[in-house]
């Protein structure tokens, strides 16, 4: 988890013009926006788990 290297989605690339994007473009958006959702999600989830552990030790 440490070791990894994500390629992170600059903030400045959100939101796009989406009028000017072809359906390709568009899919691609769409699987990009996923991938950092999903990124954001593991992260929200180890982060819990790492506060779940602390709680346990300060009950």
């Amino acid at each position: 988890m440490f070791g990894e290297v994500l390629s992170k989605i600059k903030t400045s690339e959100f939101p796009k013009n989406l009028e000017t994007m072809s359906i390709e473009e568009l899919e691609s958006y769409i699987d990009d926006l996923k991938s950092e959702i999903s990124r954001c999600e593991d992260d929200i989830n180890a982060k819990k788990a790492s506060k779940d552990v602390a709680d346990s030790v300060f009950k």
